[in-house]
């Protein structure tokens, strides 16, 4: 009766060594799974550039941007605040990882429209990307001055391009990097100080401090720039505070531009006349993900 209970048993025991074993190497055939790095920055804007961050599916930005006068205007102009320049812009995820947006600056009376496709998403296991990377590129019409008081100026002259990489790595959940090779084209230049296309370099990162809190900064250096030019590299220095759907960015910057054009090569201030600013966003879903 032993060896009747007991046969079973082994037979029972080796079966299921046998699945154990079997799924063992079903576990090992599976490719690892791939995971995404998320939130390498809070918003689509780093301080006055652009990160590598797109929106997503159906989801409707709101972004409202606005710079003061210069901090040293003393107190007539209390400090800058009397001055104003701002911009309000959409911008649309069409997937969730291409976007497009449209503004109206203040500055020159700027219209922009731009678009955003992420090339590259930084991810770990099966499919190991150590960067995430972003191509960025817009078009803008400055429509300062009206063309009553230059009928010589057309509209083509009044236009300019932008073009951009935007090269980024979470190193921590904490720290942020980001590189940002430029070109900048403007259709009409003083020649006798610039060239029509302008090519920069900008580093920047973003530093959690809290959960809702984080500071974030950007340099961008110009090359080929003649001794001439009297414009300025840019700097941006700023703090996130996130609340539920809005993040609020209060801004230290060198410059009170608000389009590529104007902040990268129309900058006249120096590193010492300083503007203090905000960026508020606000993001709506209008649409289901799919």
């Amino acid at each position: 009766m032993k060896v009747l209970i007991a046969v079973p048993l082994i037979c029972l025991s080796i079966a299921v060594l046998a699945q154990d074993d079997l799924l063992k190497e079903l576990e090992k055939s599976q490719p690892p799974e791939t995971e995404y790095i998320e939130q390498t920055f809070k918003g689509t804007r780093l301080v006055n550039g652009q990160s590598v961050e797109t929106k997503g599916q159906g989801e409707l930005e709101f972004i409202f941007a606005h710079r003061f006068g210069q901090l040293n205007g003393g107190p007539y102009d209390l400090f800058g605040l009397d001055q104003a320049y701002v911009r309000i812009g959409l911008e649309y995820g069409i997937t969730d990882r291409f976007g497009v947006g449209i503004g109206r600056n203040s500055v020159d009376k700027t219209t922009d429209m731009y678009g955003r496709l992420k090339i590259l998403r930084q991810s770990r296991g099966d499919r190991n990307m150590p960067v995430t990377v972003t191509a960025f590129g817009n078009a803008a019409a400055k429509m300062s001055p009206p063309k009553a008081s230059d009928p010589t100026l057309i509209f083509e002259n009044r236009l300019s391009y932008t073009g951009q990489l935007l090269i980024a790595r979470k190193f921590t959940s904490a720290l942020s990097l980001q590189l940002m090779p430029t070109i900048v084209h403007r259709n009409q230049v003083n020649k006798t100080l610039e060239n029509n296309d302008q090519f920069a370099l900008g580093a920047g990162g973003r530093l959690k401090v809290t959960r809702s809190v984080a500071l974030t900064g950007e340099f961008y250096h110009r090359f080929d720039v003649f001794k001439s030019n009297p414009n300025k590299d840019v700097v941006g220095l700023g703090i996130d505070i996130e609340t539920g759907g809005h993040v609020f960015q209060i801004v230290l910057t060198n410059t009170r531009g608000l389009t590529e054009r104007a902040w990268l090569t129309e900058t006249p201030e120096n590193l010492g006349n300083l503007h203090l600013g905000f960026n508020i966003t606000r993001t709506f879903q209008l649409a289901e993900r799919k």
